[in-house]
C-alpha cells in the first residue's frame, strides 16, 4: 500500500513535522505492524527523524546547515544556483525507513518525521509505502 502527499513550503529552509499525517494514512489503511518508508520526491528536499519537542532544534539544524552548506558559494557551478540545496539533501536523505507497530509508527519520545525543503517555498510531494 503507498499514499503520495502534497505540501506547499512557505519558506527556502524549512522543516515540516508530517508524523501526523502519516499516523493518520496509517490508521485510515487499518494497518497494524509493518515496515513503512517515507521518501521524498525532489533532489532539494530531504526526509528525517528527529525531536519534536523543542521548536529551536529544528531552527538549529537549518541554521547549521546553512553554515556548512551557504546558499551562495564562489565555486558553485550549478546553473540553477541551488547547489547548497543539493548538498543538503544529500546529507539529511531523502527517505526513512521506520517500524509501524500497533498502528502507531515506533518512534522515541521525542522524535517526530519531518519533511525537510531545502529551495522553497515550492509545491512539494513525498510517498509513503507500507510492507505488513
Amino acid at each position: 500500500m503507498k499514499n503520495t502527499f502534497y505540501l506547499k513550503t512557505d519558506a527556502r529552509d524549512q522543516m515540516i513535522d508530517i508524523t501526523s499525517m502519516i499516523e493518520e494514512w496509517i490508521q485510515s489503511i487499518g494497518v497494524d505492524d509493518g515496515i513503512l518508508v517515507v521518501s521524498s520526491l525532489h533532489t532539494t528536499a530531504g526526509i528525517t527523524v528527529n525531536e519534536n519537542a523543542d521548536p529551536d532544534v529544528k531552527t538549529d539544524m537549518l541554521m547549521r546547515l546553512d553554515e556548512v552548506y551557504p546558499w551562495a558559494h564562489p565555486k558553485d557551478r550549478h546553473a540553477e544556483g541551488n547547489t547548497a540545496a543539493h548538498l543538503k539533501t544529500s546529507t539529511v536523505g531523502h527517505s526513512q525507513t521506520l517500524i509501524i507497530s500497533n498502528g502507531r509508527l515506533v518512534l522515541g519520545t521525542w522524535q517526530g518525521v519531518y519533511f525537510c525543503e531545502f529551495d522553497g517555498p515550492r509545491n512539494r510531494k513525498f510517498v509513503v509505502a507500507v510492507h505488513a
